[in-house]
């Protein structure tokens, strides 16, 4: 087969899994809607941007401690963000994710441990396939406390980095999270064989693995 016969028919194979990856997901199950809500009487709250909110939701909801990951949409100028206007760049906003946590189980320094190495906090356009300020890296500090634990947390990195490349990740306060569209949430769970394949394509653990290499945040 001709390299540019091979170039059109990847192109065509992307194009096609595309429109199939990006359609929106079925509604909440019978089960998914009749749960009992999260007790978060004793919970925690921390905000990250990471790229599609759908991976760093993913990440998150493995680490032991973490209750509930919740897709969402930080940092911009826009009351009551859609999808499609943070997509198309202006409102400002980055695909963000709230996570509820037991600080008896997991501390606010380790989830920025996480944070930092699952993603690629070098990359100022975007993260990994996705492009724009909505895919940004941002830290989103809920407080004072947790402001100075991102700043001194990125201090620290910048020292100890086994990459040349700046960190240019945004830690700033959180002003207002406003939550996703349901067929986001849990998107992972729900369509489990869709997000595998855009995960994979999109080259998010690969890029990770370059850049921090034994350092890397993994869960598979």
């Amino acid at each position: 087969m001709s390299r540019v016969l091979i170039l059109v028919s990847a192109l065509a194979l992307v194009l096609g899994v595309g429109w199939l990856v990006f359609q929106p997901a079925p509604g909440a199950t019978a089960a998914e809607e009749n749960a009992p809500p999260v007790d978060t009487t004793d919970l925690e709250r921390a905000y990250f941007a990471g790229g599609c909110f759908w991976c760093t939701e993913s990440d998150f909801e493995s680490v032991e401690g973490v209750v509930d990951a919740i897709s969402g949409y930080a940092g911009g100028h826009v009351d009551n963000p859609t999808y499609e206007q943070v997509s198309a760049g202006g409102t400002g906003h980055a695909e963000s994710i709230e996570v509820l946590y037991d600080p008896a189980k997991v501390t606010y320094e380790e989830l920025l441990d996480v944070f930092w190495h699952s993603v690629d906090p070098t990359d100022a356009g975007g993260q990994f396939c996705d492009r724009g300020s909505s895919y940004r890296t941002a830290i989103f500090a809920a407080d004072d406390a947790q402001l100075e634990a991102a700043q001194a947390s990125k201090a620290a990195l910048e020292k100890t980095k086994p990459f040349d490349a700046p960190i240019v990740t945004e830690i700033t306060r959180l002003e207002h999270f406003w939550l996703a569209e349901g067929y986001h949430q849990d998107f992972y769970k729900k369509n489990p064989l869709r997000y595998k394949f855009y995960r994979s394509g999109c080259g998010r653990d690969a890029r990770v693995k370059k850049l921090w290499g034994d350092q890397a945040f993994s869960h598979s």
